[in-house]
């Protein structure tokens, strides 16, 4: 008996599948990383807020005729926890620089046109927001 050609290496099928298989990997890690890096965003919007919401309180706490809508940045910025010179900012999912408005309780981030930045249209998820 005389044994045929054997057949090695990749059938055009089998390679086809195997290239598939490979781009819906990449494209599922490019999708994830993707979205790490916008709840990334959110969630040190959320620190930012949270520190500010913090010395907001304490100011109140030590100040207590002073009124919320009365607040400045001014009085703020010695109770923050990182007891910088300034009120942290936060950056939007658009790259853009925004500032917190602090004379509001809780505390939120100006959208640049006097409105309430929160992609996450959620103000309960902890995400861009500190809550109610």
């Amino acid at each position: 008996m005389t044994k045929g050609n054997p057949k090695s290496g990749f059938t055009l099928i089998e390679m086809t599948v195997v290239i598939l298989v490979l781009l819906t990997l990449m494209g599922t890690g490019l999708f994830v990383t993707k979205q790490y890096g916008v709840w990334q965003l959110g969630r040190n919007a959320s620190e930012q807020l949270r520190n500010v919401y913090s010395a907001q309180r304490l100011y109140l706490a030590d100040n207590p005729t002073v009124a919320v809508a009365d607040l400045t940045e001014a009085n703020l910025i010695p109770y923050l926890t990182n007891r910088g010179t300034a009120l942290p900012t936060v950056v939007s999912l658009e790259g853009e620089t925004l500032t917190i408005k602090v004379n509001v309780n809780p505390p939120v981030i100006n959208d640049g046109g006097g409105g309430v930045y929160d992609p996450s249209g959620k103000p309960l998820d902890s995400l861009w927001d500190v809550g109610q």
